[in-house]
């Protein structure tokens, strides 16, 4: 029989074999370092790292006992934004450190009404959707940034 409680001290960025279960967290929850964590199947798991950690869309928390439970980005509330030039919008996005998911047609990024109204006062298009977000990470190897002082 499975435990119904787990402790896991350990993050991978990506799975070695099949996970044991799954945690389905939005970008802002898969940013920790201890919390209590419940999983698809209803087992409990004790996340306690060493550091803050941003744990990544396809990543795996590694049990005490070796087993792993993968890492789900989990549908949320976001802006997508569309435009003729989508390169141009998106230096405006990332010149106010938003976190952005980039990709080729659009570009995604959480509610901000500021953001959203600066966007629409430069030509972007922009409507709410409810998606998995995982957006680009830091360009010096940090999964986020906050700031300039990497």
């Amino acid at each position: 029989m499975t435990a119904l409680f787990c402790t896991a001290h350990r993050y991978s960025d990506h799975l070695h074999g099949d996970p044991t279960d799954e945690l389905s967290l939005t970008y802002d929850d898969r940013f920790l370092r201890r919390k209590m964590l419940t999983c698809e199947s209803g087992m409990q798991v004790l996340v306690d790292l060493a550091q803050t950690t941003s744990l990544n869309h396809g990543g795996a928390l590694v049990l005490d006992d070796g087993r792993q439970v993968k890492i789900q980005a989990a549908p949320e509330a976001l802006l997508e934004i569309t435009a003729p030039d989508l390169a141009r919008i998106a230096w405006h996005i990332g010149n106010r450190h938003t976190p952005c998911q980039i990709e080729a047609e659009r570009l995604l990024i959480q509610i901000d009404h500021v953001i959203r109204d600066m966007l629409l006062k430069i030509g972007a298009t922009v409507r709410e959707v409810r998606e998995p977000f995982t957006p680009e990470g830091g360009a010096y190897g940090h999964g986020r940034t906050h700031g300039h002082a990497h």
